[in-house]
């Protein structure tokens, strides 16, 4: 079996709509493909309903967190599989994060134009097409202006990494993952050694995240060099968490394929055992 665990639609920042992104799933050789759009679940229906037979679906999220156990914020990210996207705790969180995206993009709109760049809120909403609006809608919007030539580079500190980067309201990773528990999930830590994208949380945030019931940590990311993917197995068998492998698959806002990097079945199995939120839809 071929599992991906970590993909993304337009219902977020992907750019493959939903059902688009599970016939993408398909003709890649995927049997089981995760919808872990950001802070929402606002695709899972579109890609329940257009699901091809034989592909399984995981409806999920990637939630917005942050860690303060340190001498500064770090943020990070979290899984969530197969929770109860009705569960009013969870659902109020993911919707004051959402808020705060829009708030902060149209705020990161406003710097650019003071600085002469012609983008306009009301194009960032309309090719953010009704998903989670963020960073990379911002890109597109400056690369259809030529100012740069792809989605990384936009994201250089000339550009959105610092001069027009607004800071975003997070959940704390601690009460993410009580909340995702709460309501029928299962939590998963995201490419926890990205030490590319910016500040790591150090092995002891995720021991004390392991007391509070992560169940896993995604070690098998493109994002991670083969010295951090076995660091972070090593760090969950000694706390006997489950180690995941997916691709983060955005379609063309980044290089990364689907089933870049996989899932091993039997972990998979566990995943659906422990959830009690939801189902894969099969």
């Amino acid at each position: 079996m071929r599992i991906d665990l970590h993909c993304h639609s337009t219902a977020s920042d992907g750019t493959s709509s939903p059902a688009g992104l599970v016939a993408e799933a398909a003709a890649a050789g995927l049997d089981v493909v995760a919808l872990t759009d950001h802070d929402t679940t606002s695709g899972w229906a579109a890609a329940i309903a257009a699901r091809p037979p034989g592909l399984t679906l995981v409806p999920g999220a990637e939630l917005s967190c942050r860690w303060h156990g340190g001498p500064w914020p770090i943020s990070l990210h979290l899984l969530a599989y197969l929770f109860d996207p009705a569960e009013p705790a969870l659902a109020g969180e993911m919707a004051r994060i959402r808020a705060s995206r829009e708030t902060r993009a149209e705020r990161m709109v406003h710097l650019m134009r003071a600085d002469g760049i012609d983008v306009t809120w009301a194009e960032v909403l309309e090719h953010a097409g009704g998903g989670t609006v963020g960073r990379p809608h911002l890109a597109q919007a400056l690369m259809r202006r030529g100012l740069v030539d792809t989605v990384s580079e936009a994201f250089l500190p000339e550009w959105l990494g610092h001069r027009y980067r607004v800071g975003k309201e997070d959940l704390d990773v601690f009460d993410a993952i009580r909340l995702v528990l709460g309501a029928g999930g299962v939590p998963v830590f995201a490419h926890p050694r990205a030490s590319i994208r910016g500040p790591v949380v150090p092995d002891v945030a995720i021991e004390e995240m392991a007391g509070e019931g992560l169940f896993g940590v995604e070690a098998d990311h493109t994002d991670h060099t083969p010295a951090e993917r076995a660091h972070m197995r090593a760090i969950a068998d000694r706390l006997g968490l489950v180690v995941t492998g997916s691709s983060d698959y955005h379609g063309t806002n980044k290089t990364v394929r689907l089933g870049a990097r996989t899932t091993a079945p039997e972990v998979f199995e566990q995943i659906v055992e422990a959830a009690t939120g939801s189902g894969v839809v099969a």
